[in-house]
């Protein structure tokens, strides 16, 4: 009774996630994410009693009809979903919990040689978009999200949102709105606005280096220059757009904060 739950619940993940899934019966026949995850459900089972070759045998099998690697000796938890697929590849100590979704051309790979736990635990309602590595015995923490592409080396806290190479690490400010957060849009652009906010800085300075003699406090007019002409001093930020005098934070212990960044 307890495998059938699961597989229940592996397909209503796919119609939770998937707005191009119609049918039970075209998600069963069409989908390569569940034939994979199924195959390694019955490849796990053979691994766990000691039908190692067995298990491996049927899980080469699936990554020859799928484009699919999961290593037989990887944990996966329940509501399960691979979107696509293609490419995908879990090692073999990797640890997945419930409610997790890969999108194609994820790895969760190892960064040693050693016999021991090698690769990534991931925990429940994380997401990870396509193209990402996450490597290394490491831990990503509940609610987080992994954007595409990014290359994840350090473990991540509950609740965050990491992009680029290496992975930058952004702390959500607030809770996720959704239990699974598909929002593959919404990332931030830690670099980018990292550096507008120093160069709003520097030009905020370059005012004031510019300005002799400015009473801040009276904000009145002063002689330019010695030619005799007055000009208007404005107190520095105090007309400027609330984008302009935005100010992102350096990172803490490699935590960006998500206030910042509006997440």
């Amino acid at each position: 009774m307890k495998l059938l739950h699961t597989l229940q619940d592996d397909l209503r993940a796919v119609f939770e996630r998937d707005p191009a899934a119609r049918t039970r019966f075209e998600v069963i026949l069409s989908y390569p994410g569940l034939h994979a995850l199924w195959s390694h459900r019955a490849a796990h089972w053979l691994w766990t009693h000691r039908l190692k070759l067995a298990g491996r045998w049927l899980s080469q099998l699936t990554r020859f009809f799928t484009g699919i690697e999961i290593h037989p000796g990887a944990t996966i938890g329940s509501s399960f979903f691979i979107d696509h697929g293609m490419g995908v590849v879990i090692g073999e100590t990797a640890e997945i919990g419930n409610n997790v979704t890969l999108y194609h051309g994820v790895t969760l790979g190892g960064v040693s040689l050693e016999k021991g736990k090698r690769h990534p635990t991931i925990e429940d309602n994380v997401v990870i978009g396509a193209g990402a590595k996450v490597l290394g015995n490491i831990r990503v923490g509940p609610g987080s999200r992994i954007g595409a592409n990014a290359v994840v080396v350090k473990s991540v806290p509950a609740n965050s949102v990491v992009v680029g190479v290496p992975g930058q690490v952004v702390v959500r400010s607030k809770p996720k709105d959704e239990m699974v957060d598909l929002h593959h849009d919404r990332l931030p652009d830690t670099i980018g606005q990292s550096m507008a906010s120093v160069m709003n800085r520097l030009e905020t300075v370059e005012k004031l280096l510019n300005v002799h003699m400015v009473d801040l406090h009276a904000g009145g007019k002063i002689p330019a220059n010695g030619n005799g002409r007055e000009r208007e001093v404005v107190a520095i930020g105090k007309d400027e757009p609330q984008s302009k005098k935005a100010h992102v934070h350096a990172p803490q212990d490699g935590l960006w904060q998500g206030e910042d960044f509006m997440i």
